[in-house]
């Protein structure tokens, strides 16, 4: 859908080594110690030796977990709740006892464009990392949970391919809990739905790379200089999204093209004349307040929940986290580990904007921050291991990274499951402040 455009952090100082023993005004015969010193010595090199080892291991924070570990609570921490706890504020720990929920053989639903495993990607530590915060405890995603939820109701993914992937990613978590004969897809062009018969729930996805409408909704134009924009109409979308319970919005990407949006208000009536070419931000700013409009006049928040996906970061230069011979995020295999990481391909003004619009809205609308926590997975993109135009990348394609690795989407399993678990935990809060 798009044109394809290390060093572990620690916060600690080198490893402490113990001091030298003195022994030289010890009277020592023979040239031997006496072996109440040669204990101590001894001693004090084996402790030497744990130090070490516990702070190489601090250097890489890829403390792994015992088995039995998962079912553990840190008594230090809070249970996660969003007016206590920042998404932002966390590390990525290395976690190979665990297995991933699922795999892009395991379910069926997983695009081609995503399934790097099936695609051939020999490495699979990025398989196993997960987002720790520092204060609390974010809950694991429980599938049976989420479904007994989701009881009744339409949960909707709104927005552009990546809001795909995350869509992916939360019909995988939950589809095994469910029998063969109890579960269906649905699949077109604008909107999928997968059906959990026994529950009477769908989980949705809706085409909207802007949210509001354009001349590359159901066409997609790759000439981005050729999109146009409907700023101030939403309606032809909207009425889709009426009557789900549980509304999950994001665009960004396709707004980054490099250069100004043409714009249009009214009718698509003059063709491609009558545009005006508004600056990114403008534009955006425009566009989200248009959808926002929309939710206020249209969203019962006593039974809709509505939240917004922040921007999910692209990783097209490798000179952001210091490897300047890498190409893209090509053969990264590690996140970055240095705290507050922060991209080229992250815009905070367009950040921003989210924030400000939200902010004045009438329909609280939860923000899935998303964006600081993947700045970091710059292993977790498809790369070469994916598809271009709807064919598999040939040998010949993948030897040629710089343009055809895909930095942009993500790999399933993979970091869209750590989104959805913040999703699983916001909901999770609200249902337990319900019962209190």
């Amino acid at each position: 859908m798009f044109p394809l455009p290390l060093y572990p952090y620690t916060g600690r100082s080198s490893p402490h080594l113990l001091p030298p023993l003195c022994v030289d005004s010890m009277k020592i015969s023979r040239g031997k110690l006496p072996l109440s010193v040669m204990a101590i010595v001894i001693s004090a090199v084996a402790l030497v030796g744990v130090i070490f080892t516990e702070d190489l291991r601090a250097l890489t924070e890829e403390k792994e977990k015992p088995s039995n570990e998962d079912d553990t609570i840190d008594e230090d921490r809070i249970t996660f709740d969003p007016n206590e706890c920042s998404v932002m504020n966390g590390k990525w720990v290395f976690n190979s006892s665990r297995k991933p929920p699922y795999t892009d053989q395991t379910c069926p639903y997983v695009d081609r464009q995503v399934a790097c495993t099936r695609n051939g990607r020999p490495d699979t530590d990025y398989l196993y990392w997960e987002w720790q915060l520092d204060d609390c405890n974010l809950p694991r995603f429980d599938a049976a949970a989420m479904l007994e939820k989701l009881r009744g109701k339409r949960l909707m993914f709104v927005g552009d391919s990546l809001q795909r992937g995350q869509w992916q990613s939360f019909v995988c978590l939950v589809q095994s809990q469910i029998p063969e004969e109890q579960k269906s897809m649905n699949r077109s062009r604008t909107l999928s739905v997968f059906r959990a018969k026994e529950y009477n729930a769908t989980i949705e996805f809706y085409w909207a790379p802007f949210l509001i409408e354009s001349n590359s909704d159901a066409n997609v134009i790759i000439d981005t200089s050729r999109r146009i924009l409907h700023v101030d109409s939403v309606s032809k979308h909207a009425q889709h999204w009426i009557g789900a319970d549980i509304l999950v919005f994001n665009t960004y990407v396709w707004w980054m093209t490099g250069h100004r949006i043409k714009s249009v208000w009214g009718s698509f009536a003059n063709g491609d004349e009558g545009f005006e070419e508004l600056d990114i931000h403008v534009a955006y700013r425009i566009g989200l307040k248009t959808w926002a409009n929309w939710i206020d006049s249209n969203v019962n928040p006593n039974v809709t929940r509505v939240f917004f996906t922040t921007m999910s970061p692209t990783h097209l230069r490798s000179s952001d986290w210091n490897h300047k011979n890498g190409i893209k995020c090509y053969n990264e295999t590690r996140p970055v580990m240095k705290r507050g990481h922060w991209g080229s391909g992250s815009d905070k003004r367009m950040m921003q904007v989210v924030a400000s619009v939200i902010r004045r809205m009438k329909v609280p609308v939860a923000l899935l921050n998303i964006t600081q926590l993947s700045e970091h997975r710059i292993d977790g993109h498809s790369s070469v291991y994916t598809e271009a135009q709807g064919q598999m990348l040939t040998d010949k394609q993948k030897a040629n990274p710089r343009y055809y690795a895909d930095c942009i989407h993500w790999c399933l399993p993979g970091v869209p499951d750590t989104w959805n678990q913040l999703l699983y935990a916001y909901l999770l809060n609200e249902e337990l402040n319900k019962d209190m």
